[in-house]
């Protein structure tokens, strides 16, 4: 497979952000001819199907301002320079909703959009849940809503969920069972 490699000759940093960085790559391609790449750097993130003993489903309503839409998700959020990922869906299902989980199991570890970035998406499953108080940052707003996974099912087939992370989660925890 070294064949489809790529051998990278200069990197430039053209944005540096809170959230993400954006770098402009020269590359050799394996046939000898030179090409760029734009890569926007992320330092990963969690996503967690949290699902209640009588199997409702924990999600976020959320206004996303790239997509012009409140969109229906799992509870999700950014790693912090070297944290956790286990450590990370902990905090931000608490945070986000204010349950916690008795039990957090790895689903998947996948790349967003790899054509362009390198974030790298930790899924949990998150089961026996205990309520309390959410505490989302500032500048987060959602609502926490519990809704039955066969209502979600429906609705993800219907294309009222538009998410791809919640729709992966879906997707995975119903081929696992």
């Amino acid at each position: 497979m070294r064949e489809l490699w790529e051998q990278p000759i200069t990197s430039e940093l053209v944005y540096q952000g809170p959230i993400i960085n954006v770098r402009r790559d020269e590359v050799e391609l394996p046939d000898g001819r030179r090409s760029f790449r734009e890569v926007v750097e992320h330092p990963g993130a969690v996503a967690i199907l949290a699902i209640t003993d009588d199997e409702q489903v924990l999600l976020v309503r959320q206004y996303r301002h790239a997509t012009g839409e409140v969109l229906w998700e799992v509870p999700a959020g950014k790693l912090d320079m070297g944290e956790d990922p286990r450590a990370c869906a902990n905090r931000e299902l608490a945070e986000e909703t204010g349950y916690r989980a008795q039990s957090l199991e790895p689903l998947v570890s996948f790349f967003t959009s790899p054509g362009f970035a390198n974030e790298l998406l930790h899924v949990f499953l998150a089961t026996g849940l205990k309520k309390g108080v959410a505490r989302p940052e500032a500048d987060e707003l959602l609502e926490p809503v519990l809704l039955p996974l066969e209502m979600l099912e429906r609705m993800a087939v219907a294309g009222q969920v538009r998410d791809a992370k919640t729709l992966a989660a879906l997707c995975l925890y119903r081929l696992r069972r």
